[in-house]
């Protein structure tokens, strides 16, 4: 549809909308029920404009496809099933629905004049193609990790972490306490264990300027799609590093669901980052959470939580320089790229001359294609030891208490603090004994 012919349709609806809409004090006020009908055609129109039929009836094929596989792999590690974001859960449940979502502001802003039909366009425009687009990758993302885990679960693996048995695909909250636990732990035929981290290095809860600069790297840090670590590894935080605060995974598998990724580029924001004070942070919360988060971070409302703009310490990169920047930054012992479509034998030959493996044409449903990297992951699986921290909260779980590993972990802080002297004695007494 032309865009002409776009605006005189939406100015044709917006026309009838408010015959059965009023605003008053900034609210929309529905008189019947076709006014709202009317204002879900408006936002019906942008995602049939911006998103073709095409498009949103291979993203329902492709999450019928994923929702088996997380079934499967939970049911076959002993899981009690899969958390998913509040945001790609919505997506999951119903593309479309989910779309129109995004318009729900805009729409308003338009209703109420806010904003004139052109400028609703372009911002309808760029909040449906950028959520749609984020959530396509999220699916192919989720779908390698649930068919790596299907596969070593084909082969008796079980979980071990979280001990409720949920397979984590979000980390809201989780990062409160000043860890960044895995999203999953598995203990593999043969006893061995190895952690699973989905987009991991994020930011950590902070209170004051001194704590936000302490962990401003993680605002600014790279963040591969997973990260794979040899036994159970329950924080990867190591804010003593100078150059990037994660412990060094044992493998790295990049997700590429666009057949012309390698011909690609993004803007990425790096250690130039200047931090911010938690009073310059506030104010700017205060000022307006989106705009005030969205300016801190170096992005746009729309566009918050995406490394896109590089007006503060961002460079423009390929994404085969985004490859080499992961394999140097966090010097894995394996990065593999996993990508939906052929990769021509010369980006082929230049990425493995990087020591970076390359599996392609892993199509969504072609679990076949994901049996190298489940190979890699069974290398570095290392024997289980007893952890203390795991026994106690199992021992405390017979006793009626339920805790997560963080939580024990501040918890027995806490009490080291309250009981110093006798902590001492303890260390004391096992080192006359040999035991520390």
């Amino acid at each position: 549809m032309k865009g002409g012919d776009v605006e005189a349709k939406l100015s044709k609806l917006l026309s009838q909308a408010r015959r059965h809409v009023s605003t008053s004090r900034g609210k929309v006020i529905y008189r019947d029920g076709r006014g709202e009908a009317l204002v879900e055609s408006i936002k019906d129109l942008m995602v049939e404009t911006f998103i073709n039929t095409g498009e949103i009836s291979r993203a329902i094929e492709w999450i019928n496809i994923l929702e088996g596989v997380l079934v499967e792999s939970s049911n076959l590690v002993g899981g009690s099933g899969w958390s998913l974001s509040k945001e790609f859960k919505s997506f999951m449940a119903d593309p479309r629905a989910h779309m129109r979502k995004k318009l729900f502001n805009y729409t308003f802003d338009l209703l109420r004049g806010k904003i004139g039909l052109s400028d609703y366009i372009e911002k309808s425009r760029q909040a449906l193609t950028t959520s749609f687009k984020t959530n396509i990758r999220t699916l192919y993302q989720s779908w390698v990790l649930a068919s790596t885990i299907y596969l070593l679960g084909l082969e008796g693996a079980r979980i071990v972490y979280p001990e409720h048995g949920q397979i984590m695909l979000e980390r809201s909250g989780k990062q409160k306490t000043g860890v960044i636990p895995p999203n999953l732990v598995l203990r593999l035929h043969g006893g061995g264990e190895v952690s699973f981290y989905f987009e991991a290095p994020r930011p950590l809860g902070w209170e004051d300027t001194s704590d936000l600069k302490r962990v401003w790297k993680l605002y600014v840090s790279l963040r591969p799609d997973i990260m794979i670590y040899s036994g159970r590894v329950l924080n990867i935080v190591d804010l003593s590093n100078p150059e990037i605060p994660i412990i060094k995974p044992d493998i790295i598998v990049e997700c590429k669901e666009l057949k012309d990724w390698h011909f690609r580029s993004r803007t990425i924001r790096g250690p130039r980052a200047k931090p911010l004070t938690a009073e310059e942070w506030m104010s700017r919360w205060i000022a307006g959470l989106w705009e005030g988060l969205g300016e801190a971070l170096g992005v746009s409302r729309e566009q918050l939580g995406e490394l896109l703009t590089g007006a503060k310490g961002g460079v423009r990169v390929t994404e085969i320089d985004l490859l080499n920047m992961y394999r140097k930054t966090f010097n894995p012992n394996k990065l593999i790229v996993v990508s939906r479509f052929k990769v021509d034998e010369k980006t082929k030959n230049e990425l493995e001359a990087e020591n970076i493996t390359v599996i392609d044409e892993a199509d969504i449903g072609n679990v076949k294609a994901i049996e190298h990297v489940a190979k890699e992951v069974k290398l570095i699986a290392k024997p289980a030891r007893e952890d203390p921290i795991i026994s106690l909260i199992a021992h405390l779980k017979t006793l009626g208490v339920n805790v997560e590993p963080e939580e024990l972990e501040r918890a027995l802080t806490e009490l080291a603090y309250r009981r110093i002297e006798e902590l001492i004695q303890i260390i004391n007494e096992d080192s006359a004994g040999g035991g520390i």
